[in-house]
């Protein structure tokens, strides 16, 4: 996961990071699944997985957080 401190948010840090660890995680021939999970009201971050090409394929129940939305795209098919 990463987090941005608010006041440094808007400015595309969040869409780096994330674009570097899949981009990292894709890399690799093991990885066949990209996977993020996102709060349902959390817009931004879900803006950023679905201009990044991953899909809300369900949702799961989280200990910790509640609800969250699960989004994932093929490895193979994933692209900077």
């Amino acid at each position: 996961g990463y987090t941005i401190v608010e006041a440094h948010r808007g400015h595309g840090y969040a869409t780096e990071a994330a674009t570097i660890l899949w981009s990292y995680a894709a890399g690799h021939p093991d990885v066949r699944t990209l996977r993020a999970t996102v709060e349902p009201d959390n817009t931004a971050s879900r803006h950023i997985l679905e201009a990044a090409g991953l899909v809300h394929v369900g949702e799961q129940i989280d200990e910790e957080d509640g609800l969250e939305l699960i989004y994932e795209i093929p490895a193979a098919d994933y692209r900077a």
